[in-house]
């Protein structure tokens, strides 16, 4: 193959891999949960 060939194929797949990357940004996101509202009761024994 001469040397012009190779540099068109060269210069086709540089190009077909930059098309084909994964250049999107990815979101990040954070979930938190929620703190309680109130406390369960404790059973602390019959008469405390």
């Amino acid at each position: 193959m001469s040397n012009s060939i190779k540099a068109l194929l060269a210069v086709g797949l540089v190009a077909l891999v930059a098309a084909c990357a994964d250049t999107a940004p990815v979101e990040e996101y954070v979930v938190v949960d929620p703190e309680p509202i109130s406390e369960e009761p404790v059973y602390t024994g019959k008469y405390k």
